[in-house]
């Protein structure tokens, strides 16, 4: 689009990387609130719908600041992943839920993965342009299947309260609930254990033993693999966290990833480093089912949708953080700080999770063993 010095690439490049981040972190909870008084599926379909716009638009401009606007409304306005684990939490019983968002989370992980591998493929043949309508075309795909096949059998909550009191998010159950503090901090450990590594990864596998001229392979290979394990995870793990205990699989990947981190900072070879990536990220995409499904425990049905637009907003905020805490320690203090930093942090957060559920077991009745239901609500 006509900019050609170094420095105005580099700062246009973070705020198109930074800002869309911000601003689903403020929009996710008011369309969390809407859907809760309007609906789930008209807020998904707006979601879809609103990026299969904004994304025509953004393959038509022709300057970068066009460009920084549209993906700023895109933060604002799509969204699709949190309306559609408020959309599934609501509509599956407890003992499905977990199985239910293991399967939406395993789908999340593979569009991440194979998606910039099409997307450089219809770069390079038809040019960057065609990768916004192709991507458009996909999510008006998804809407169209929405609108034929997803049923939402919502009821509208009888309020007596404003419109505009309506309109704000309603997080009143984040103050009779440490655990839902607790698992927003499992939400933000988890997406920046995701995401911290991306800026110097290449360079770590420079610096290691190995063939110095298939860097980028390479390290094409361990993220690809990495996000592969996390959706078989996220599919497998949901499935049998139910019967194990939501609350005891949560804990379980949280140390699990924590364990299979710490080496990543000692490994001498590629390969070491691939197949100890390979289980901690499949630990790392255990995580968020088993959060999901004890958010959807914790909260009322009826004030579920603000919730979960909040676990988005900490998602966003921290998935953007990520890289910048990794590229920061690992100029500061080396590459094996960031395995060491980022391992440390999922550990406490167990450790954290853990607390929790001892605390909330203590202040109620203990749970039916029958009911795979280990991590109770508060009083």
């Amino acid at each position: 689009m006509g900019v050609h010095d170094a420095v105005h690439i580099k700062f246009f490049t973070g705020l198109i990387n930074a800002l869309p981040a911000i601003a689903l972190a403020l929009a996710a909870p008011i369309w969390g609130h809407l859907a809760d008084n309007f609906g789930r599926k008209p807020m998904l379909l707006r979601a879809m719908f609103g990026g299969v716009v904004v994304l025509v638009l953004q393959g038509l401009v022709t300057d970068p600041w066009s460009l920084l606007i549209l993906k700023i409304l895109q933060g604002a306005i799509t969204g699709t992943v949190a309306a559609a684990t408020v959309m599934v939490a609501s509509a599956v019983p407890t003992e499905e839920a977990g199985a239910s968002l293991g399967l939406l989370q395993m789908a999340v992980f593979l569009g991440a993965s194979v998606g910039p591998m099409f997307g450089g493929v219809i770069a390079d043949v038809f040019g960057y342009r065609l990768t916004f309508f192709a991507t458009a075309v996909l999510l008006l795909i998804a809407g169209v299947i929405v609108v034929r096949f997803v049923r939402d059998d919502f009821v509208p909550p009888v309020v007596k309260t404003s419109k505009l009191r309506r309109m704000l998010p309603d997080l009143s159950a984040l103050k009779h609930s440490k655990v839902l503090w607790s698992l927003l901090a499992v939400v933000a450990a988890d997406q920046v254990a995701g995401s911290i590594t991306g800026p110097f990864l290449p360079l770590f596998i420079q610096s290691l033993s190995g063939p110095k001229d298939l860097v980028a392979s390479t390290t094409g290979l361990v993220l690809g693999l990495g996000a592969l394990s996390s959706a078989v995870a996220a599919m497998t793990v949901g499935k049998i966290s139910y019967r194990f205990g939501y609350g005891r699989t949560l804990i379980f990947c949280m140390v699990g990833a924590a364990v299979f981190t710490l080496p990543q900072a000692f490994v001498t070879n590629p390969l070491q480093l691939l197949a100890l990536r390979l289980v901690s990220c499949f630990f790392i995409g255990g995580n968020m089912p088993s959060v999901n499904a004890l958010i959807a425990q914790q909260v009322q049905p009826g004030k579920q949708g603000s919730v979960y637009g909040l676990t988005s907003s900490v998602a966003s905020t921290s998935t953007a953080l990520g890289p910048v805490v990794g590229a920061t320690l690992a100029a500061a203090l080396g590459f094996g700080s960031v395995f060491l930093g980022t391992g440390l942090v999922l550990g406490a957060t167990g450790v954290a999770i853990a607390l929790s559920v001892r605390q909330a077991r203590s202040k109620s009745d203990p749970p039916d063993p029958d009911a795979g239901v280990t991590f109770p609500p508060e009083a």
